[in-house]
């Protein structure tokens, strides 16, 4: 019969473990990227992520059940979010400590990028002077709606898919630069090449919203700047919503 020292830490250790089981799919890893950047519905997320709608709900259940995020439903739609900010801090030390241990993660990032122009790193300091000095235009280029829950000062808010219709407002002795979600959004990235295949001088930050709070920089919502963090809704009563029974 195993003592109450080992009972305690076996029942500690088996919680721990449910976050560790929570984050063992790739997918659901990019659920938890995607809802960095603000809520979405599971239609959005499945969309995003090539999941079927089944297996997306599916997904976003297991994380819902480990408590890393919650969900609330309107009419036909269920709509998700992170639990709190702690989960997308989480997330984003657990991306570092990949990238730090993983040699494949740098080898696959740069066999990608391998070819591509305007992929070189830019400084974050120099960019916010120029920004400030109006010597670039900074482009945001994912999806509206993460845009308002979130971005750089000063950045315009492009989506991919309406960029081709600001190319005639662009100046070509301006240089450009587009960000997305982060290292690993292709965004920007996409943005960047129809950028320089229209002859203007474009280059990529490779750093997200979340890096940037990471470093203690401020950002906008909705035009203002704000501390607000992307991802979380502020709610009263969180213990409450911790035990809300999850939804189909």
């Amino acid at each position: 019969m195993k003592s109450p020292n080992r009972q305690f830490k076996d029942a500690i250790y088996e919680q721990f473990s449910r976050i560790g089981k929570a984050v063992s799919s790739p997918k659901r890893l990019e659920l938890l990227d995607l809802l960095c950047q603000g809520e979405k519905t599971v239609e959005t997320l499945s969309r995003e992520t090539g999941l079927t709608l089944a297996n997306a709900s599916q997904h976003l259940q297991v994380l819902r059940a480990a408590r890393l995020v919650e969900a609330e439903k309107e009419g036909l739609y269920v709509t998700y979010r992170l639990a709190d900010q702690m989960v997308c801090r989480f997330f984003r030390s657990m991306r570092v400590l990949a990238e730090n241990r993983l040699a494949e993660v740098e080898l696959i990032n740069c066999r990608f990028l391998e070819g591509r122009e305007g992929m070189e790193p830019v400084d974050r300091n120099d960019l916010l002077k120029r920004v400030k000095d109006g010597a670039v235009t900074v482009l945001d280029v994912r999806p509206v709606e993460e845009y308002r829950a979130g971005h750089i000062p000063g950045a315009l808010s492009v989506p991919l898919g309406q960029l081709k219709d600001l190319f005639a407002k662009l100046s070509k002795d301006q240089e450009i630069v587009a960000y997305c979600r982060g290292p690993y959004c292709v965004l920007a990235v996409e943005a960047v090449e129809m950028l320089r295949k229209k002859g203007f001088k474009a280059i990529r930050l490779e750093e997200g919203i979340q890096d940037w709070l990471a470093k203690g920089l401020s950002i906008s919502v909705d035009g203002n700047g704000s501390d607000r963090q992307p991802g979380v809704r502020r709610t009263a009563g969180q213990l409450a919503s911790i035990l809300r029974p999850a939804f189909g």
